[in-house]
């Protein structure tokens, strides 16, 4: 064993860094890259009709998959047309 080797700790030494700062200082610049127009209620509302159109005009078996994970609770049951509501994933 060499003498550097004897001044290294055999146990565990306790290590901790406090990021607070730098995640203040991240969140700034989000939010300023993000810039004074950005309106997260209308972001939310495009990114629902987005769904809302992913899973429109599923054909019948893309249907029956898209059943099967809304009742398996994978996927939340999306719009109101006719297409889609009341199916049973079992049939």
């Amino acid at each position: 064993m060499s003498d550097k080797d004897a001044s290294r700790p055999t146990e565990p030494v306790e290590f901790s860094v406090d990021l607070t700062g730098h995640e203040m200082t991240r969140r700034a610049h989000v939010m300023a890259a993000l810039g004074d127009d950005w309106d997260p209620v209308e972001m939310v509302r495009g990114e629902e009709e987005a769904y809302d159109m992913l899973y429109s005009g599923l054909d019948p078996e893309q249907q029956r998959l898209y059943d099967t994970l809304v009742a398996a609770g994978v996927l939340p049951r999306r719009g109101d047309d006719g297409n889609r509501g009341g199916g049973d994933a079992t049939t």
